[in-house]
């Protein structure tokens, strides 16, 4: 192919680009499992403190892993996954972004079953006495 197709290929590939804007960018990125869930009746502030309490939560839990202190890492990576199931049903999923995966139900679900089973694990593995 000579220079002169390869850049009128690449000139068509550009017309193709078409400038969104902010709304259509957030239309276009929405979970569509969330399509008929009503909005949050919390305010957007309230709903980002609750997710960012739930990344420190998670933060502290692995700092503790990477210290080496795996029980008290577990138990609060599998807290933070508790309150993450809970956040799900109050915290719209646009404020969630990438934690809001599937329908309400099933990130519920998934992250509480997580989460019960890293508490699990970690409260009925014997201290070996540490």
């Amino acid at each position: 192919m000579s220079e002169e197709g390869a850049g009128s290929t690449a000139g068509a590939d550009k017309a193709d680009l078409v400038e969104l804007t902010p709304a259509e960018r957030r239309t276009l990125l929405r979970n569509p499992h969330d399509a008929d869930v009503p909005h949050s009746r919390l305010n957007q502030t309230l709903q980002m403190l609750l997710v960012i309490g739930f990344v420190l939560v998670m933060v502290v839990g692995l700092v503790f892993l990477v210290a080496d202190r795996w029980r008290r890492g577990t138990v609060t990576v599998g807290t933070g996954m508790l309150v993450l199931g809970a956040l799900r049903w109050v915290v719209d999923g646009e404020i969630l972004g990438v934690l809001s995966v599937r329908s309400r139900r099933f990130d519920s679900l998934f992250c509480l079953a997580i989460g019960a089973s890293m508490l699990l694990v970690a409260v009925s593995v014997d201290s070996l006495g540490s």
